[in-house]
């Protein structure tokens, strides 16, 4: 049991290492596509791990009127709470480091609990600026996450009410067996729904493109971020990577966790070693489209109108998935 423990605690470390250098080796990608897309040059892959390591040896500066557990406090649990998301994903045929009956609940709330612990650093900066990019963010949030918790319930009781094997609010039970292969065709066009509107989430989790707005760099000079530098600006750099990495790694185990080893007739440790890469893979071409293509493609919106966006359409579509997948089990 010791031995266990600790070889888990060893593959965790290296597991948050190694998807630490991803989520920050995309924001490079993304830099670059975004740039591209612009017909500019734009700067070098490895910009964002030079800004990184620049800011790591940089001073913390801390405004005269912050709170200081709050303020060095919020960047370093966004972080974390980003990394633990990925103890939780199965990787391909690799099972997640941490499992349990409940993973999908966990991941929900370490997501959230990542953009509350950075506007509760940008309230305790003092900063007024920060104050309003803070109250943006909880605002963005409350409102993202509605169609997010519809999907993800929506899915557990489709997989509850079909029989599917594994626990309905286990990422495993997906991975296992796809929720595309067990539908009927209304139940076909409601998975397309709940897909486009988990996709919408991404610019949300992210604050990127058309949801840049508790940042918002031309109109509140970075926002909830404006009083941080150093290590701590650095860590919620990483955070953010991690919160894209980690929303777009979801949806990958939801919608598409088909396995290239099997697909090609392998199966054991050869499967695992294709279908890590493949994973990663999947999880790029989804970044780069909720990411990259839709900052580019849409400018920023006002806060009520990402608010509006979420409550009503991307909810409105939700629910339509919600009532397809409903109609779907009824015929079943």
């Amino acid at each position: 049991m010791i031995l266990g423990l600790i070889m888990r605690v060893i593959a965790g470390i290296a597991l948050m290492l190694l998807i630490t250098v991803f989520a920050v080796l995309f924001e490079g990608v993304d830099r670059k596509l975004h740039a591209v897309m612009q017909r500019r040059i734009g700067p070098p892959l490895l910009q964002p791990v030079y800004d990184i390591l620049k800011l790591l040896g940089k001073e913390n500066i801390v405004p005269r009127w912050a709170t200081p557990v709050f303020f060095h406090g919020g960047p370093w649990v966004a972080m974390i709470a980003s990394m633990m998301v990925f103890m939780y994903i199965p990787m391909g045929s690799l099972p997640p480091v941490l499992n349990g009956s409940g993973d999908l609940i966990l991941i929900l709330y370490l997501l959230s609990l990542s953009g509350v612990a950075v506007a509760v650093g940008g309230f305790a900066s003092g900063s007024p600026i920060a104050n309003v990019g803070a109250q943006r963010e909880m605002i963005l949030m409350m409102s993202y996450e509605v169609p997010l918790a519809i999907v993800v319930s929506t899915l557990a009781w489709f997989a509850y009410k079909l029989g599917m094997p594994g626990h309905p609010f286990s990422l495993e039970t997906y991975v296992a067996t796809s929720v595309w292969s067990v539908v009927g065709k209304a139940g076909f066009l409601g998975l397309i729904c709940l897909f486009v509107a988990i996709l919408t989430v991404i610019p949300g989790e992210t604050g990127k493109g058309l949801m840049d707005i508790p940042e918002a760099k031309t109109e509140i000079l970075e926002g909830v971020t404006v009083e941080y530098s150093g290590v701590n600006l650095a860590l919620l750099h990483i955070g953010f990577n991690l919160r894209g990495a980690a929303i777009s790694a979801l949806v990958v185990s939801l919608f598409f966790p088909f396995s290239l080893g099997k697909a090609i007739g392998l199966s054991g440790v050869p499967m695992a070693i294709i279908d890590f890469p493949w994973f990663w893979v999947k999880v790029f071409l989804v970044e780069v489209f909720g990411v990259t293509f839709l900052r580019t493609a849409f400018g920023r919106l006002k806060i009520w109108q990402a608010s509006h966006f979420y409550w009503a359409q991307v909810g409105a579509l939700s629910l339509a998935g919600m009532i397809l997948i409903s109609v779907d089990v009824l015929l079943h």
